[in-house]
């Protein structure tokens, strides 16, 4: 009696609309199979941003660690597990989802954060890799804990991100790089804007039938990573290969407006840059 209640419940996680978190979109609008179906298929932008960064990044990547790449390759699977949780609202696909951003931020936390910031019992970056992993197991076992507050707790980690970038920020007078730091926050604050919306002020969207505010959030997310880590990066590599004499381009073509950035290194010779 007790292995065939474990086993029901079990399945009972894996089961549509078994998730407490319910987005704004009308369920089962467009779909019988798919619960939320602009917020599933919005998913799908990180599967086509997160490859073109990959292959824009790999020349730096290559030149500094190739463990770089894990951000991105996450990233994918961030979008794979959204557009599960959306299709089934379950409470494994909430978690999967919820996960994977979390590792997304613990590995931009190790390559990325700023040695000169590192606490003062750490030396070097593979000790503080190997903290930011130990809280990163801890937090991802006490999630299951009280799931609903994940995702703030993940905006927090945001925020604290956002406040190292301002450290970082404020001694540059590299107009291309403060456009990019303008843009990269800019494109967070209206990402964030829509999922605070969408959680908070639904049936106000939902009297104006506009109830896409997440999947809008889905977009806007994938481009400020996209902006942001490629801000971190180029700021990184100012610190860690200055050799290589790090700049910005965008792509496809770096005239236009938008576009996605990326870095390009123009040197080898051992030459000391500064932002």
């Amino acid at each position: 009696m007790g292995g065939f209640y474990s086993s029901e419940k079990m399945a009972g996680v894996f089961s549509y609309e078994s998730s407490e978190i319910d987005w704004c979109e009308d369920n089962y609008k467009h779909s019988e199979h798919v619960v939320e179906y602009f917020n599933t298929m919005s998913s799908f932008i990180f599967f086509i941003i997160s490859p073109i960064m990959l292959y824009l990044l790999h020349p730096y990547a290559k030149e500094r660690n190739l463990a770089i790449h894990a951000v991105w390759i996450m990233m994918i699977f961030v979008g794979l597990f959204s557009a599960y949780f959306h299709m089934t609202l379950s409470f494994v696909g909430q978690m999967l989802d919820e996960l994977s951003i979390l590792w997304v931020l613990a590995m931009g936390y190790s390559v990325w954060f700023p040695r000169r910031l590192f606490p003062s019992f750490i030396k070097d970056r593979s000790t503080f890799t190997s903290l930011v992993l130990v809280v990163t197991l801890i937090s991802t076992l006490s999630s299951f804990v009280k799931p609903t507050v994940n995702a703030y707790a993940l905006n927090c980690f945001g925020l604290h991100l956002l406040y190292v970038l301002v450290i970082e920020i404020k001694c540059c007078n590299d107009q291309k790089v403060l456009r990019l730091a303008k843009l990269s926050v800019a494109l967070w604050v209206l990402a964030i804007t829509c999922w605070i919306s969408d959680r908070f002020g639904c049936s106000f969207w939902q009297r104006l039938n506009f109830c896409y505010l997440h999947g809008i959030w889905h977009i806007l997310i994938v481009m400020a990573v996209a902006y942001g880590s490629t801000l971190i990066a180029y700021l990184d590599a100012n610190y860690e290969i200055p050799y290589s004499l790090p700049g910005l381009q965008y792509w496809p073509c770096d005239k236009w407006a938008v576009g996605l950035p990326h870095i390009v290194l123009k040197g080898t010779t051992k030459t000391q840059k500064r932002c």
